[in-house]
C-alpha cells in the first residue's frame, strides 16, 4: 500500500494536472505491451505497436520493465509543457542521476551494453534514445493523442469543478475504490508498502489513460511529489482503443432534463465528488428542504449514497450516478442488499425509472 501524508498546507498545494503528460502515457503505454492479463478493449493497439515499432522497443523495454522499478528520469515534470520540453529534460539528466537510477534497476542482475551506455551518459546513446521516444510515440498515438487528450480533459474538467465547489478534501474522495482519503492520508493499492511524506509541498496528480489499475508515484522522494492515476476515459475500441466522440456535455444534461426533470437533474449534477445538502441546495439553486427531497430520491436510484458526519448529511454519487452525468449506457456495480462479492448488475432501467417517476412533481 502507498500511504501519502498531508498537512493542511499540502492540502491548499494540491493541483490536478492541466492535461495528460506524453513521456507518462509512453511509459505507461509500454507497460501494457508486456502485459500478462491483457485486457481485450487494447488488442487491436498492442498488435498495431509490436508491429510498427519494434526497432524503438529494442530500446526501450529494458528501461521500462513489466514490473516493478522504472527510472524517473523517463518522466520528468516538464514533460506537462508537451512532449519535446519533457524529452529535451530527460535527455539533459545529469549523469549522476542517470547511473544511480539505472544501477537501481539493474540490482543483482549484469545490464545490458545499452543500459551500461544511457547509464554512462554517451551523447550517441542518449541520441538514440530520443529518436526511440519519438519513434514510438509516433507509432504508439499518432493522430489519436487529441483523443487521449479530450478522454482525460472530462476527468481532469470533473475533478477540478469537485475541488472548486467542495475543496481538496472532496476531490480526493472521488477516487474510490483504489485510493482512499482517510484524513490526512491518502491510501492506495500499490505493490509495495511505502510511505510519501508531504511536507508542505502538496501533490500534483496527473490523470492517465494507460494507467489502468493502480496509481503510480516517482520513487525518489526528494523528485515533487506526483501520484498519476487512471483517468475516467469513454470505453476503448479500434485500434487506437479509443471511441469516437460521444454527445456532448450539453447534450448529456438535455437527456437528464428530460429524464429526471429539469430541478432533479440539476440536483444530480449539483453533487460534485461530496458535499452536505445545505451545499447541494445552494449549488442547485433550491431550498435545504427541496434538496433534501430530491437527494433521497437520488438515493433510492442508487444514483447518490448518504452518510451523516456530525450536524450534516453529505451526499456522493455512485458509479451509477457517475455514469448517468457522463453519458454512458451503462456501468456494473454491485448488486444492492448487501450481496455477495462477484454478483454484479448493469445500470437497470429500474434504477432510472426510480429516478423519473416522480420527474413530473421536480
Amino acid at each position: 500500500m502507498l500511504r501519502v501524508h498531508f498537512t493542511a498546507g499540502d492540502l491548499a498545494r494540491t493541483r490536478v494536472a492541466d492535461g495528460p503528460d506524453p513521456l507518462w502515457e509512453a511509459v505507461l503505454s509500454l507497460h501494457q505491451l508486456q502485459e500478462r492479463n491483457r485486457e481485450a478493449p487494447l488488442d487491436d493497439w498492442r498488435r498495431h505497436v509490436l508491429q510498427g515499432a519494434a526497432p524503438s522497443l529494442r530500446l526501450l523495454l529494458p528501461l521500462v520493465p513489466a514490473r516493478g522499478y522504472f527510472p524517473d528520469f523517463l518522466t520528468p515534470a516538464e514533460g506537462l509543457e508537451g512532449f519535446e520540453a519533457g524529452l529535451d529534460s530527460l535527455l539533459s539528466t545529469p549523469r549522476s542521476q542517470l547511473r544511480g537510477q539505472l544501477e537501481r534497476l539493474s540490482a543483482g542482475r549484469t545490464p545490458s551494453a545499452w543500459v551500461r551506455s544511457v547509464a554512462e551518459g554517451s551523447a550517441p546513446a542518449l541520441h538514440r534514445l530520443g529518436d526511440a521516444l519519438r519513434d514510438y510515440r509516433r507509432t504508439a498515438f499518432g493522430s489519436s493523442w487529441q483523443q487521449v487528450r479530450s478522454g482525460i480533459e472530462a476527468d481532469r474538467g470533473w475533478r477540478a469543478r469537485v475541488q472548486w465547489y467542495g475543496g481538496t478534501q472532496a476531490m480526493l474522495r472521488t477516487f474510490g475504490p483504489r485510493m482512499r482519503w482517510r484524513p490526512p492520508v491518502l491510501e492506495c493499492d500499490y505493490p509495495a508498502d511505502y510511505d510519501v511524506w508531504l511536507e508542505g509541498r502538496g501533490l500534483l496528480l496527473i490523470p492517465s489513460y494507460f494507467c489502468r489499475r493502480t496509481p503510480v508515484a516517482l520513487a525518489d522522494p526528494a523528485l515533487p511529489p506526483t501520484l498519476v492515476y487512471p483517468a475516467r476515459t469513454p470505453a476503448r475500441t479500434g485500434r487506437t482503443g479509443l471511441r469516437e466522440a460521444g454527445s456532448t456535455g450539453d447534450e448529456t444534461a438535455a437527456h437528464l432534463a428530460r429524464l429526471l426533470g429539469h430541478t432533479r437533474a440539476a440536483v444530480l449534477q449539483s453533487v460534485g465528488g461530496d458535499c452536505t445538502t445545505t451545499e447541494l441546495a445552494r449549488r442547485a439553486g433550491v431550498s435545504v428542504s427541496s434538496a433534501s427531497e430530491h437527494a433521497a430520491v437520488l438515493r433510492g436510484a442508487g444514483l447518490l449514497t448518504s452518510s451523516r458526519e456530525r450536524n450534516a448529511v453529505r451526499h456522493t454519487l455512485t458509479p451509477v450516478g457517475l455514469a448517468l452525468l457522463e453519458g454512458r449506457p451503462a456501468a456494473v456495480i454491485p448488486a444492492p442488499g448487501g450481496a455477495a462479492a462477484g454478483v454484479l448488475r448493469s445500470v437497470p432501467a429500474a434504477a432510472l425509472s426510480a429516478a423519473g417517476a416522480a420527474a413530473g412533481t421536480s
